[in-house]
């Protein structure tokens, strides 16, 4: 008894100077004073706090101390290891070790004793604040809450309760700022520089913001003035509700790129240039003799095919004032040179965002080449009331194998297919573009129409 009166006065003396009341104990004077260490001759059981997310039981992995060791505060102590992750122990006391209670890949229990520690002077001892409480009777005094002060010592950034509590008060989460100290311990001054860094990156981000702002407000004002705007914006948004599927393959031009060169100085002489463009669309009206039915127009409220006998093949083309898709119309009658002139006729008129309305109208078929700015494949979509689209890629040169399997360098052209899924499968569109490819790599068939 005698003891315990001891201990219930040193408490009512700090209350008087630490400012102790109903509603917990104040740490902003003085120091909190182990009741377990005074009865057990600074001598404390070092236990095994809750690690978090559930985990009740853990394996001792390693231990980094041996008894009769001297240990610092975030000493190491231990590695444990649950079925989720490992945890390194660190030590809250300055001390030297008695006893340790586990041996390797023994099972702990979290709350049970990890080692004995013999404190070298009277030392806070927060993890045996329950034992404190016990002690004083709700008559002498009564304590509500711990401080979160104490609370927060389990927290697994390493640092002093004064700067956790600057932390605190600034919303910072400790795990969050670089630490500085020994052993990976948050200082003062790391917090601060924290600080300081937040504030100039906020600023930073609503200037940001406030750019983004404007520059979204001069693009609205630029798309409203282009006049293809809201026609691309209407079909755009019928097409989004197709059923498309896509189909990529690849096909071998060196063939192609030699007759082009042969050719092209001929066309140049006429005042047209020649691209591969001409070919290709070619290549896809002779391919739809044999697939007609790929070369139709989808009716939504009937549900049914118009297939047409025109191969008006639409060109996706970039102007001054958006992007247009006009026709070359009767594809199916044409050779490569009126291609290749009407072709030249379109790409002019769009350079002066001057494209006829009937230019615009009639396509049965359309086209995209991303190659001219570098893509390779890509998902095309389908321009309704249209089913199919194809979309060509840029010409690589490519290691490929040849018939006696020698790697040889291989012109490589990549092209992708987008097929309305409601009315067309794969197969079909996989043997057009079968077809289309054995054209564009034997180009010669193309001029003589076979």
């Amino acid at each position: 008894m005698a003891l315990r009166d001891r201990s219930i006065n040193m408490i009512r003396d700090y209350s008087s100077s630490s400012n102790i009341s109903g509603n917990g104990i104040s740490m902003h004077r003085g120091r909190f004073i182990s009741m377990t260490s005074l009865m057990q001759k600074n001598l404390v059981g070092f236990k095994l706090a809750d690690i978090g997310e559930g985990i009740r039981e853990v394996t001792m992995k390693e231990w980094f101390v041996e008894p009769g060791d001297k240990v610092s505060q975030f000493d190491k102590i231990c590695e444990v290891q649950s079925d989720k992750a490992s945890a390194t122990i660190t030590s809250r006391y300055d001390g030297v070790v008695r006893t340790l209670y586990y041996k390797v890949d023994e099972t702990c229990l979290v709350g049970s004793t990890l080692v004995d520690i013999e404190l070298e002077e009277q030392q806070d001892d927060p993890a045996q604040n329950k034992e404190v409480k016990s002690m004083i009777e709700p008559s002498e005094i009564e304590i509500a809450s711990l401080p979160k002060e104490l609370k927060s010592l389990n927290e697994k950034a390493l640092s002093t309760p004064a700067v956790r509590k600057i932390a605190k008060e600034n919303n910072v989460n400790l795990a969050d700022v670089p630490a500085s100290g020994k052993d990976g311990r948050v200082l003062k001054e790391d917090v601060l520089a924290y600080l300081v860094k937040i504030a100039n990156k906020t600023e930073t981000e609503e200037v940001s913001v406030a750019k983004v702002d404007q520059s979204i407000e001069q693009l609205s004002k630029a798309l409203s003035s282009k006049k293809y705007v809201k026609h691309m914006w209407k079909s755009m948004t019928q097409s989004l509700a197709i059923p498309h599927f896509v189909y990529s393959d690849e096909c071998d031009v060196s063939k192609l790129i030699k007759l082009r060169n042969q050719v092209k100085e001929a066309f140049n002489k006429q005042g047209l240039g020649l691209s591969y463009m001409p070919f290709f669309i070619k290549a896809i009206s002779q391919a739809l003799l044999q697939f007609p039915i790929l070369n139709a127009l989808i009716n939504t409220e009937t549900e049914s095919l118009d297939i047409k006998q025109e191969h008006n093949i639409s060109l996706a083309m970039d102007t001054p004032d958006g992007l247009i898709v006009p026709n070359i119309k009767n594809v199916q009658k044409l050779n490569i040179f009126e291609i290749t002139k009407e072709l030249n006729r379109l790409q002019e008129l769009g350079k002066k965002s001057s494209i006829s309305p009937t230019d615009l109208t009639g396509g049965t078929f359309s086209i995209s080449n991303i190659g001219i700015i570098g893509g390779t494949y890509t998902k095309p979509i389908i321009l309704a009331p249209q089913i199919v689209i194809g979309a060509f890629g840029k010409i690589q040169k490519l290691p490929r194998f040849d018939e006696h399997n020698n790697v040889i360098a291989t012109n490589i052209l990549t092209v992708s297919w987008a097929a309305d899924h409601r009315v067309v499968d794969g197969v079909t569109i996989a043997k057009f573009s079968n077809l289309w490819k054995h054209y564009v790599e034997n180009p010669s068939f193309l001029l003589i129409g076979i």
